[in-house]
């Protein structure tokens, strides 16, 4: 993963463990520990789910870190948990692919989305370093920032609260001008657009898929169940 990005190792080796175990799934109301790329030499380790540097007690952290797993590119400038991060502290959430829910009828098929020729592509995201109050410890979060879906995950992204959206992915070519600290607004806005479909592809998965230890390679295994088909 280091070598994909062009970064230093130590900080990977430090969080083997940590993507080990994420192999092949995290869930993200677990707050887990990611490997994300920001604009140093190494690759950094935060917990999904940014809690603010202005947030006073942990009991107030607990609570915001619940409702910042994602960022909704539309308010991102205009929220006071993202607008301090979004302009200096832009990171990449590294994966290998995600998952989305598909609802038809009363039936739920989650789907594993991934781009057709990368292996590992760029989630764009925010970062934030907060001190716990009482430990003095400093703990880095993140959000990943979500976009308007593309045809292909209108297809599947179809249901809850917050249909028809989709992780902004940074292609690989301006992945560095996205970590740029000195971009204006307007720069910045430019990214907030849906990921090309037809460089994506998705199929369905099995529905225990959540139950599974995250190093179970069958998670991602293509079930035997109705298929969206995507040209």
């Amino acid at each position: 993963m280091a070598k994909r990005y062009g970064l230093k190792t130590d900080i990977v080796e430090m969080a083997k463990e940590i993507i080990e175990e994420q192999k092949y799934r995290i869930n993200a109301f677990k707050h887990p520990a990611c490997p994300i790329v920001t604009n140093g030499e190494s690759m950094e380790v935060a917990r999904w789910g940014l809690i603010p540097h202005w947030t006073r007690t942990i009991e107030e952290a607990q609570k915001i870190r619940k409702m910042t797993l994602n960022a909704r590119a539309e308010t991102v400038f205009s929220l006071s948990s993202f607008r301090a991060s979004i302009h200096s502290k832009r990171c990449i959430f590294p994966v290998t692919g995600y998952f989305e829910f598909h609802h038809t009828g009363k039936t739920t098929i989650p789907y594993y989305i991934f781009l057709k020729d990368e292996e590992i592509f760029s989630i764009g995201g925010i970062y934030e370093r907060w001190q716990n109050p009482v430990s003095k410890e400093m703990m880095q979060t993140f959000s990943i920032i979500t976009v308007p879906a593309n045809e292909l995950c209108k297809q599947i992204h179809n249901g809850g609260k917050n249909p028809f959206r989709m992780p902004l992915i940074i292609s690989k070519n301006d992945e560095r001008h996205w970590l740029d600290q000195s971009l204006k607004i307007t720069d910045i806005q430019q990214f907030f657009t849906p990921f090309e479909a037809n460089l994506m592809d998705a199929y369905p998965i099995g529905k225990d898929f959540l139950k599974k230890q995250p190093d179970d390679a069958s998670i991602i295994d293509l079930a035997d169940c109705y298929m969206l088909h995507h040209k």
